[in-house]
């Protein structure tokens, strides 16, 4: 059994025991967080879509909270001198799925 779920503008593809990274979510270490907008769940053979999924969802729980690797943003014009050097650390949460609540 998966599920398809979406968070912070993106998709995953889910079952349960997965460990998964997400946006950061605001929530510490050991919290119950719940998925509510699932958008697809196949079960055995069949797989649900839109009304079928309405009521369903995935509750996960939060295993760490962190920092990805640095991406460097580098701009440059030339002939004119100009460069810059910028880097960026996206946050991020990671979550256990214990449920999926179809």
């Amino acid at each position: 059994m998966y599920a398809i779920i979406a968070t912070g503008g993106k998709q995953y593809k889910v079952s349960e025991g997965d460990v998964i990274r997400v946006e950061k979510l605001g929530k510490d270490t050991d919290e119950t967080v719940t998925f509510d907008q699932v958008l697809a769940v196949r079960d055995d053979d069949a797989i649900k879509v839109g009304k079928d999924v309405e009521n369903a969802s995935v509750t996960a729980t939060v295993t760490a909270n962190g920092k990805g690797k640095k991406v460097v943003v580098y701009k440059y014009k030339r002939k004119t001198g100009y460069h810059k050097k910028n880097g960026h650390r996206q946050q991020y949460t990671e979550v256990k799925i214990d449920k999926i609540n179809a």
